[in-house]
């Protein structure tokens, strides 16, 4: 059953989400009320395209369960758990408010965040890469004609999958794995991530925008992509040890993890 996923309460010491994408028929708010549901966070950074202004600019769209998600964040904001919202590409917008609050949640260009183990990480959404990183004429071609198209499809094959019984499955991620030009640029952001953070003298990196989750350790450097509510619907977990590990509600464990066991490998040799 999907809600396995969601059985056990989960202390997290910070949680990292970003690309939710709400006002977007691609959003997958079910899945993502129930992580919610799922955690008891003492610390929540989101990390940009929030809220597809984008998308509402083309057609209003705001269902119920996209207002409940935003209730649900400002509640736990004005509960006094901090939550920081550094903004994206598709909420550019809010961007011209860095520095206010809004219902309690600060509004930020990036943060800094430094794990129980001593990490300090730079989080941040990550389209700033774009600039680093050439696209394909492909991939600009795709991102500018089928946005909607993919979303539709996306959501079609979803609703296929859960009438026949089935998990989540991203068809998006499927072909960025396939594609030659895709795959070429997700490597390259990632390269370009680590190289800014390491530069400016980080231990590690947190970001969003390619909607590719990954924790991975890099000759000693932290490189962290929460995915995104759309195509992978995962999001990052800091535990009370520092080690980071991502969420997959796609995944049939009650806590998949990708990348703990060299974290914690790293973390004795500390």
């Amino acid at each position: 059953m999907r809600d396995n996923v969601f059985q056990r309460k989960v202390h997290a010491r910070a949680v990292f989400i970003s690309d939710l994408h709400l006002g977007s028929r691609g959003c997958r708010a079910d899945l993502l009320l129930k992580f919610l549901d799922s955690i008891d966070p003492e610390r929540i950074f989101l990390v940009g395209d929030v809220v597809d202004l984008e998308s509402l600019q083309r057609g209003l769209y705001w269902p119920s369960l996209h207002m409940e998600v935003v209730r649900r964040l400002i509640g736990w904001a004005r509960a006094g758990i901090p939550v920081v919202y550094v903004p994206g590409n598709h909420d550019a917008q809010v961007r011209e408010f860095v520095g206010a609050e809004f219902a309690e949640i600060e509004i930020r260009e990036e943060a800094v965040h430094t794990t129980a183990n001593g990490r300090r990480l730079l989080v941040l959404h990550g389209d700033a890469f774009d600039g680093v990183v050439h696209c394909s004429r492909w991939l600009s071609w795709v991102g500018t004609h089928l946005y909607d198209l993919t979303l539709l499809l996306c959501c079609l094959l979803g609703a296929l999958r859960r009438r026949l019984g089935l998990s989540h499955w991203s068809l998006v991620g499927y072909l960025k794995d396939r594609i030659g030009n895709a795959r070429q640029y997700v490597e390259s952001f990632e390269a370009a991530a680590i190289e800014v953070a390491r530069r400016r003298g980080f231990d590690g990196v947190v970001c969003g925008h390619i909607h590719r989750p990954r924790v991975e350790l890099r000759e000693g450097f932290l490189y962290c992509n929460d995915g995104d509510w759309v195509e992978s619907c995962t999001a990052l977990i800091e535990d009370r040890h520092g080690e980071l590990s991502l969420w997959d509600a796609g995944n049939s464990s009650s806590r998949p993890t990708v990348g703990a066991p060299a974290l914690a490998t790293l973390d004795r040799a500390a």
